[in-house]
């Protein structure tokens, strides 16, 4: 019995995937971990869920339908519609108008309402140093297409110039953001980097805790 409860530790052990999925069981939270990337989006009926995204200049909109418990999420990199620069399903997640839409009708596709969502929306920080302004572009985006949709928005931390670190509790509609602000994180920045060009072509010193 001991050797097989070890045995169970090990095969959830905290960081890592099993069963070829983007997801854990966390036993420091007692929960399990989905973990969201770069042209992701997640919906979820099950209440034992957490969803963990790491931003720069990208956006997630997590929303949540109180009465069904159904919650989701979507990371974008790029505000505008994918038109002409994608023709894929999966590549036209990358882009801001696909990733709502995509993330509202799973929610709906599973019993949420429209007319019931809590939105809360994070990221758009400019980390990336160009003219571009990718962070500032994806916040307004983000913010025209909730009140085109007529959808309120609970909480939000957008803009700035830091990474964050995203917890959403599917259970609860939680969401604990964590500002990354040590040297070490701004690999965030380089990663966010080769994925534009891909797409055209922790504990932490001295974070802050937000819990909204």
């Amino acid at each position: 019995m001991h050797e097989q409860r070890r045995e169970e530790a090990e095969t959830h052990q905290v960081g890592d995937f099993f069963h070829g999925e983007k997801r854990y069981y966390d036993r420091n939270f007692e929960i399990t971990v989905v973990k969201i990337f770069s042209g992701d989006c997640y919906v979820t009926h099950r209440p034992d869920e957490m969803m963990v995204t790491v931003l720069g200049s990208c956006v997630a909109a997590c929303v949540r339908d109180p009465l069904t418990g159904i919650a989701g999420i979507n990371h974008f990199l790029l505000p505008g519609a994918p038109g002409s620069f994608s023709r894929t399903h999966e590549a036209g997640a990358r882009y801001g108008a696909f990733a709502m839409e995509q993330l509202i009708n799973k929610a709906l596709a599973l019993g949420a309402s429209k007319d019931r969502l809590q939105v809360k929306v994070f990221g758009g920080a400019n980390v990336i140093d160009n003219s571009a302004m990718i962070g500032g572009r994806n916040v307004e985006f983000v913010l025209d297409f909730l009140a085109r949709e007529n959808l309120a928005i609970t909480a939000s931390d957008l803009g700035g110039d830091e990474p964050r670190r995203i917890h959403f509790y599917a259970g609860t509609g939680r969401v604990m953001m964590r500002k990354l602000r040590r040297k070490g994180d701004r690999r965030i920045i380089e990663m966010e980097r080769q994925y534009e060009s891909q797409i055209n072509s922790d504990t932490v010193d001295g974070d802050v805790e937000l819990f909204v």
